[in-house]
């Protein structure tokens, strides 16, 4: 594919916020050439930014909260040039009314969170196409390009189609293009090879993971028992990327990223990333 091959922040998210600069620098160290980062960062952006340039990793990608993004879009904006991103991705949906989420008290942000999503109806998604848009035209003008991440729950069905498939039909495809999780698309049923196929065009990053073999396909997220998704390193899972960046190949891919979820298991996360590249790294030259 000719592209750099990048890491997701989130994937040693615990690390960058104990000793970021020393992150970067085993980062760098592994191969590693971007970097795309996460919203929930806790290092000051100049910060960020020097401990960037001074390891030599390009920042082309971010990931953004819908509400962050409806609230305070030009400071975004501007913290995204500043950091020198391309592309301004949003992780997951919203929706209009967030005070109609019932959610147990006691499961805090996160099972609010959860709630949220799992809430999401057909209009939801609509809603958020039309944010989407809105949104989608400012970051142009201001010369960047929005998208939008997927996970598995995009795929719950709603009658004959879904709310990722709704979603992908209301945006503007010069406004909203995708980065496309393989991994999330697959634990959801789907074949990352036929939407890659179907939108070429809209598709310019993607988001490489792997689950351990045996899971059963799911569309809640935080899936539990014995046959839910357990994540893995590249190439010890169920997911074979040599067809999917075959496929990828042939549209606009501009970048890939290493997301692996956590918990980490089998071996720390820093140790991970170095597998997770290499694995990446044998199937380019392969």
């Amino acid at each position: 594919m000719n592209s750099p091959i990048g890491l997701q922040l989130y994937t040693v998210g615990k690390e960058m916020d104990a000793d970021p600069s020393g992150t970067l620098k085993r980062v760098a160290a592994v191969g590693y050439e971007i970097v795309e980062l996460s919203p929930l960062g806790k290092t000051p952006l100049p910060d960020l930014k020097k401990a960037l340039d001074d390891v030599g990793l390009k920042n082309p990608s971010g990931h953004y909260l819908l509400p962050d993004l409806i609230a305070k879009l030009d400071k975004n904006i501007d913290a995204a040039k500043q950091i020198g991103q391309e592309y301004m991705i949003v992780t997951v949906p919203w929706i209009a009314d967030p005070s109609r989420v019932k959610a147990d008290p006691a499961a805090g942000q996160m099972g609010f969170f959860m709630a949220l999503l799992q809430s999401l109806t057909l209009d939801d998604w609509k809603w958020n196409a039309e944010q989407f848009n809105k949104i989608g035209e400012q970051v142009k003008k201001a010369r960047l390009q929005l998208g939008y991440h997927n996970h598995n729950f995009d795929f719950r069905p709603y009658g004959s189609t879904t709310g990722y498939d709704d979603f992908i039909r209301l945006t503007d495809p010069d406004l909203v293009k995708l980065e496309l999780d393989c991994g999330w698309m697959i634990v959801a049923g789907h074949d990352p090879v036929a939407y890659l196929t179907k939108y070429p065009d809209r598709y310019r990053l993607l988001h490489i993971k792997d689950f351990r073999k045996g899971f059963a396909p799911t569309t809640t997220l935080g899936e539990q028992g014995p046959n839910a998704p357990v994540p893995t390193e590249l190439g010890r899972g169920a997911i074979d990327y040599q067809p999917i960046l075959a496929a990828a190949s042939k549209g606009h891919i501009r970048a890939l990223f290493v997301e692996q979820e956590p918990p980490f298991t089998e071996m720390p996360a820093l140790q991970a990333i170095q597998v997770d590249y290499d694995y990446l790294k044998n199937l380019k030259n392969s």
